[in-house]
């Protein structure tokens, strides 16, 4: 609760609407029940008034008393104020007529009268005789009662859907928030574009702007890095074709069996570096560019052969089976020199540690909402517990001996990020664990740009 601001402020709305509205109750249903009180003290003036205007006798009044009680709840009681009463005499054991003093001031009373209490009028009419209106108070207080509750209750039934209004406005006004978060949560590595401020409460532009600041330095950051390893391999590529090309010159010469063994580990290990320094520039150029939502590939079969036209002198200095499974071409999303790069990487690796006399396939596999890419060798694989490890940069497993930089699958994940595909290792042979497969799965892109979502 301490952690979300929407919880407290939807907590704290609530409570003061709870407040809020138990007061407002409070105070109308004090308003309407004085209000009805009012109304019927109105009533037993309008009686009184009817009375003396119409010079009713008071002779009568015994017979309006005796229809009234019929409905006691109802009941208003009119009779001649000083006569003498015999409570239960002729009125079928009623309490009428009322036993009133005869000393009781003219206007509005409250008497107990028999043990009840009574609200009384007192009037002397033009005649000179005083009449007496009484009603009972528990009437009178059950009739303003159930009014003034009647009052109150569309208050006490709108308080709840108030309640959820109050909610689901608090929860409306944070959308945007939430739609910020996931826009940025979604970002690849090397998105580092400002966030926009448009459609954002004043409250949240500040901390945004915030953001954007730490964002430009970052990306400032970042780029100073790629400059610099890509300025730091080119640098070191002019000194390590020098040593080559000078190594090359030294197997000329003539020497012992020990000094040209020892020139063969000086060759592999300058070409060891040499490899190193072109997958650091291709690493840092890819890490340096974003996705291109316009860029394409028209034909992935294309880049497959070429691809495997590049690599096959490799494949067949060792002896390896090589080659490639399509049914129909497709495209993708992302630009031919990432897919090219991608695949030179998978396919490099794949011929580097399978074993002369092995098996190298290039799979295509098209779809409607995703396309898959695989390549599988008859190498010794990946166990599982370092598939995580090996797309980190110079990774390489115990007891490698070919020459590698560790920075191949790196290329390759970097590249995955980056159009928003997911690389998948697993065993080629899932019974012997032998072999290594990875799949590169390639979401298709909607109508909007964006790309889909990942099966």
């Amino acid at each position: 609760m301490n952690d979300s601001i929407r919880l407290r402020l939807s907590l704290w709305l609530s409570v003061a609407i709870l407040v809020f509205a138990v007061i407002a109750g409070v105070i109308s249903f004090a308003a309407a029940f004085d209000e009805a009180h009012e109304l019927q003290d109105d009533v037993l003036r309008q009686v009184a008034a009817l009375v003396d205007n119409n010079n009713l006798p008071t002779s009568e009044f015994r017979n309006i008393q005796a229809s009234q009680t019929r409905d006691e709840e109802a009941r208003v009681v009119v009779q001649r104020l000083g006569i003498v009463t015999t409570p239960g005499a002729g009125d079928g054991g009623d309490k009428l007529p009322l036993p009133l003093p005869v000393t009781m001031l003219d206007g509005l009373s409250t008497v107990v009268v028999g043990g009840e209490p009574y609200r009384i009028l007192v009037k002397t009419l033009k005649s000179g005789e005083r009449i007496a209106v009484a009603q009972e108070t528990d009437v009178r207080d059950e009739i303003a009662r159930t009014s003034a509750l009647r009052t109150v209750m569309p208050l006490v039934a709108f308080a709840p859907v108030l309640l959820l209004v109050v909610g689901w406005l608090v929860r409306k006004i944070f959308r945007p928030v939430a739609s910020l978060s996931g826009e940025i949560d979604r970002r690849q590595y090397g998105e580092l574009h400002p966030v926009s401020t448009k459609h954002l409460p004043n409250e949240i532009r500040p901390f945004l702007s915030a953001i954007n600041n730490l964002l430009s330095r970052v990306a400032t950051s970042v780029d100073a890095q790629h400059r610099f390893v890509a300025d730091a391999a080119h640098e070191l590529r002019t000194p390590l074709t020098a040593l080559s090309l000078q190594a090359e010159r030294l197997a000329e010469a003539d020497m012992s069996a020990t000094a040209r063994e020892r020139l063969a580990e000086l060759r592999l290990g300058i070409e060891r570096g040499r490899h190193m320094l072109d997958h650091l520039l291709t690493l840092s150029s890819v890490q340096a560019t974003t996705s291109d939502a316009a860029a394409s590939t028209d034909s992935v079969l294309r880049v497959l052969r070429q691809t495997l036209e590049t690599l096959y002198p490799l494949a067949e200095a060792k002896g390896i089976d090589i080659g490639i499974e399509a049914g129909d071409d497709t495209s993708l999303p992302m630009s031919e020199a990432d897919l090219s790069v991608l695949m030179k990487n998978l396919v490099d690796n794949a011929i580097r540690y399978t074993p002369a006399g092995g098996r190298v396939d290039l799979v295509l596999e098209p779809g409607k909402h995703q396309t898959v890419l695989r390549v599988m060798d008859t190498g010794p694989g990946i166990a599982p517990y370092e598939r995580e490890r090996v797309f980190d940069a110079f990774y390489r497993g115990l007891g490698t001996s070919e020459v590698g930089s560790g920075l191949g699958l790196s290329i390759v994940k970097a590249i995955a990020e980056k159009v928003g595909a997911d690389v998948r290792l697993a065993y080629t042979d899932e019974r012997a664990q032998s072999g290594l497969s990875v799949t590169v799965v390639v979401p298709a892109v909607s109508k909007s740009g964006q790309v889909g979502g990942v099966a």
